[in-house]
């Protein structure tokens, strides 16, 4: 029994007690939008932003671009936090015992954890493509359909990229209220900003490089030359399947004399060799510029990719450096 001279006190306490609980209770009940305020427009800007990084990098190491978009929303509050603002860091991740690049210290499981910094956004997208490329468990991932992004989801979470329980659901959520599986379809056409249909009297394509007019191919597509090959530019509506159809070559072939991955749609203004690229370049280097890989400069200049590696000493993930010289022969 509580005495009678602590019996006010005790229920003073008790009704400031209860309160707090309910407005605690009130506060998580808010919707989550009324939480997370100005969440949805700094969502629609970063998904502008990164849209067109997110499908090249699908593109290249087949990793759908909705599961991209939605860790890098989701890892960096739409942008907002301070690992992405302070260390360019959009997918939190850490350090590790391989990492030799810049860091940055930051509070999470434990406090002042070591975090990757990178110079920009880019690089940080790259990292993260090539993290789960080549981490041996992740591999189950790429056994998925392109566009299977709730097995990705999940699969993330069972893989270990994240100690929160909810974090397929918050990729999932991310995905469906932003439709961003939407980019990943194989027609990009959709896709535009900096990724733009190129003109029938093109002539040059990137760095000012000039290929020479080969003929007028079936269904009246331009077919060039680069290196000795023939090669032709994606169209609005051209998929692997019209371009192998039209040129009598096989999807598969298609794929293998271009290096693409297993249901790695094509993209509007991307070189399409007809033949298997060649085991040398017409010049002997190349400097590399921002944004390049090596499976960009392979294209380029029509070299097979496994052999631009071993010319060069690399293992395939290899992140190429701006102004790094790339040997060609």
């Amino acid at each position: 029994m509580i005495p009678p001279e602590f019996a006010c006190e005790t229920r003073r306490s008790l009704f400031f007690f209860l309160s707090l609980i309910i407005l605690c209770s009130g506060i998580s009940a808010l919707p989550v939008k009324a939480q997370n305020n100005g969440y949805d427009e700094a969502a629609n800007v970063y998904i502008r932003t990164y849209k067109d990084l997110a499908v090249k990098e699908m593109l290249q190491y087949r990793i759908p671009a909705s599961i991209i978009l939605a860790q890098g929303l989701y890892e960096s509050n739409a942008g907002r936090s301070l690992l992405s603002k302070e260390a360019n860091n959009h997918f939190g991740i850490k350090c590790h015992k391989d990492w030799t690049g810049l860091t940055f210290k930051q509070d999470d499981d434990t406090r002042n954890e070591c975090f990757r910094k990178y110079d920009s956004p880019e690089e940080s997208f790259r990292d993260h493509s090539v993290y789960l490329s080549t981490q041996d468990r992740y591999k189950p991932l790429f056994k998925l359909d392109i566009t299977d992004y709730k097995g990705w989801a999940y699969g993330l979470k069972s893989c270990g990229y994240a100690t929160n329980p909810q974090y397929s659901e918050h990729l999932i959520k991310n995905i469906e209220d932003y439709n961003l599986n939407r980019f990943d379809v194989a027609d990009l056409s959709f896709v535009n900003d900096s990724i733009q249909p190129v003109k029938d009297s093109f002539k040059t394509i990137s760095y000012n490089n000039k290929y020479e007019y080969f003929a007028e191919g079936p269904g009246q597509k331009a077919v060039y030359l680069n290196n000795g090959l023939q090669f032709i530019i994606v169209h609005k509506n051209d998929n692997i399947k019209n371009v192998a159809k039209t040129f009598h070559v096989s999807e598969k072939k298609i794929r293998k004399f271009n290096d693409m991955k297993n249901d790695a749609p094509l993209i509007i203004g991307q070189m399409v060799y007809l033949e298997p690229k060649k085991r040398n370049g017409a010049v002997p280097s190349h400097y590399a510029k921002r944004g390049e890989t090596l499976y960009t400069i392979s294209q380029l200049y029509g070299i097979d990719l496994s052999r631009l590696y071993k010319i060069n000493k690399c293992k395939p993930g290899h992140q190429v450096k701006v102004g790094q010289k790339i040997l060609l022969r």
